[in-house]
């Protein structure tokens, strides 16, 4: 009877023992917890968890769907104790990155979208996530994989963006002024057609752009699915490899072309700077010739009219004599006698 008594008080004691360990646990600093009793949290009264009503991101009908309470979270610490009915669901929200070609049902190396010259290429990059603290009810118990509908919903977004993407150079983040002058100049007109018109340049050329509107995009899945994307780095668009080869080829003659354009402009402005030089030395020189000959008319015309025809005629008659002397031989007229 003894034995069994004992036998009986360590059953019991061990089962006290791993009871009260299991009863404990500790949220360490990147982490967050919420508590569950026979599978219901603690839900915060009157409270709502942020991002549902942000009209600039989610419709009116979007905004009802997911209308999700906030929960109590426990932040890290520890330990703390729990019933043994309850359980314990923690949460990463340190900031994570993930490849956009994850995807658990299936193995890819890159994502597929359709161009809007219908031309199919791959997407590679990653996508930069947090799980958001203030709606964990979303993450927790919203859907039953919210990574991978975020990734869904990204790459749908995504694939959408690609097929009506056009460079934005040549519509409106060109400014009024650049538009009259490409209108009015021929040649720079033909440079902005030259860097137009094919969708896999425009994209690689406006990476950032596509970024930045992936993420003005998903700003909405911290109100779908609890999880706030940090950033989108798409770093990779490649179109199949004899595309891809047509597309080097293209590129390589527009680059030729360009230069041989820009060498031209370059030749027709020496050209017109030569001219004009030639031009402005010429009339120098004319200059020259004509200034000591206006002088001497000048000279003549006053002592004509301050000294008379006989002042004029002793005057040229004084100018005369140097000459006489350089001159190796003189020839008087019958005229100039008289």
């Amino acid at each position: 009877m003894i034995h069994l008594f004992v036998f009986g008080f360590g059953v019991f004691v061990y089962a006290a023992i791993r009871i009260l360990t299991g009863c404990l646990y500790t949220v360490s600093p990147d982490q967050r917890a919420v508590i569950t009793s026979f599978g219901a949290a603690t839900v915060m009264p009157g409270s709502q968890a942020p991002g549902m009503t942000d009209e600039s991101s989610m419709s009116t009908e979007e905004q009802e769907r997911y209308r999700y309470p906030q929960v109590q979270v426990i932040g890290p610490g520890g330990p703390y104790f729990k019933f043994p009915w309850q359980r314990v669901h923690k949460v990463s929200v340190a900031t994570q990155a993930v490849d956009l070609s994850w995807d658990p049902t299936k193995a890819q190396d890159t994502i597929e979208a359709v161009t809007k010259d219908n031309l199919t290429t791959g997407v590679n990059g990653q996508i930069r996530y947090r799980i958001s603290e203030q709606n964990l009810y979303a993450y927790l118990f919203g859907v039953a994989s919210p990574l991978e509908h975020v990734m869904g919903y990204f790459v749908s977004v995504l694939r959408e963006r690609i097929a009506n993407f056009t460079d934005p150079k040549g519509q409106t983040l060109l400014s009024n002024d650049e538009l009259d002058q490409a209108d009015g100049n021929s040649t720079a007109a033909s440079s902005l057609d030259l860097s137009e018109g094919v969708s896999i340049n425009d994209l690689r050329k406006n990476l950032p752009l596509l970024n930045q509107y992936m993420e003005q995009q998903c700003q909405s899945t911290t109100g779908r699915y609890g999880i706030e994307l940090d950033a989108a780095l798409i770093t990779e668009i490649d179109p199949p490899a004899q595309v891809d080869r047509a597309l080097s080829a293209i590129n390589s003659t527009r680059n030729q072309v360009a230069a041989d354009i820009s060498t031209a402009r370059a030749d027709s402005e020496q050209q017109i700077t030569m001219s004009a030089r030639a031009v402005e030395i010429a009339t120098n020189n004319a200059q020259a010739e004509v200034a000591p000959l206006q002088e001497l008319a000048s000279t003549l015309s006053t002592i004509k009219n301050e000294g008379g025809s006989d002042c004029l005629s002793a005057y040229v008659r004084n100018a005369k004599i140097p000459l006489y002397k350089r001159a190796g031989r003189i020839v008087q007229s019958a005229n100039q006698r008289s």
